[in-house]
């Protein structure tokens, strides 16, 4: 397999992804040319929204190929373009055949949530001071425990489940991704939890993850949530938690608990205005530049 790198300003991704995928590559990326610099931009996109940018000022396109001939007619092609003109052309280089798998699950180790609770792929063995354990291992739906958002989430779960605590007796997962939080609700007492999301492969991701881990709960789309709970976490992005606040707020029980995350810490001021017709948001909770804000009805 052969990789050909290329570097094109912003202005040119679109067009140059667009012709390299019909140019039979098996896969194009667009990496920030100046990452780990000075120079580094973060694009922060959110589901259902269009990309803040379509690159980087200074993109770097990589797209595979089967074989080096291959790449090399595409790249003849390409220099013939006009808009090739404001490109690079970084370099064509083979890439070793290697075990993916391996490779992949050497990047997810366990993920230590409190000291007795960890995350754990099932490739390896939980620490042996792990006392509560989600089995999960990387997967379509997002929630592997090793984002500070769910990190958070978890946290809190852990402060206010276990025996004796009805904190946790009824809880609604909305956004569920790969079904963490819910499992992890489970984990720590909850008996009556509903884990619904938009994306059907997250529902299924959920209704697999939970089976693993042991733990009964409802998974499903929005609509089939009901009533009211002890505890919604939403674990989303800043956009749909505002778009979001009447229905929440509608699903939380008298005595019960909204945990939101999927904050930037520069996203506070907006989520709490939001919110302000409903109630008053608080931080409880910050890292690596994200917050979780909660609030007891």
């Amino acid at each position: 397999m052969f990789e050909l790198r290329l570097m094109c300003p912003e202005h040119q991704v679109e067009t140059l992804s667009e012709a390299l995928d019909a140019l039979d590559a098996l896969s194009v990326s667009v990496e920030d040319a100046d990452a780990q610099t000075d120079a580094e931009q973060a694009l922060f996109g959110e589901p259902g929204m269009p990309p803040p940018k379509e690159g980087w000022q200074r993109s770097r396109v990589l797209a595979l190929y089967d074989t080096r001939e291959q790449a090399q007619a595409a790249l003849l092609l390409l220099q013939a373009q006009d808009f090739f003109d404001d490109c690079e052309v970084l370099g064509l280089l083979e890439v070793l055949e290697q075990d993916w798998v391996r490779l992949t699950q050497s990047q997810f180790a366990p993920v230590e949530i409190t000291p007795e609770f960890w995350i754990v792929p099932t490739w390896h063995e939980p620490p042996e001071r792990a006392r509560i354990v989600i089995r999960l291992d990387p997967g379509l739906a997002f929630g592997t425990g090793t984002h500070p958002t769910t990190r958070m989430c978890l946290r809190w779960i852990a402060s206010h489940g276990g025996a004796g605590r009805a904190d946790l007796s009824r809880v609604l997962d909305y956004g569920c991704g790969s079904g963490i939080l819910a499992i992890g609700a489970a984990k720590f007492g909850a008996t009556d939890i509903d884990a619904v999301d938009i994306d059907l492969a997250a529902v299924e991701s959920t209704v697999l993850n939970a089976q693993a881990n042991h733990v009964a709960l409802r998974a499903g789309l929005p609509e089939t949530a009901s009533g009211v709970y002890q505890a919604v976490l939403a674990n989303i992005l800043a956009t749909p938690l505002k778009v979001l606040a009447p229905l929440l707020w509608s699903r939380v029980a008298t005595g019960g608990t909204l945990v939101l995350a999927g904050i930037l810490e520069r996203q506070a001021d907006e989520l709490q205005a939001a919110y302000a017709p409903y109630c008053r948001l608080t931080v409880a909770d910050a890292e690596d530049g994200w917050i979780l804000m909660t609030v007891m009805r």
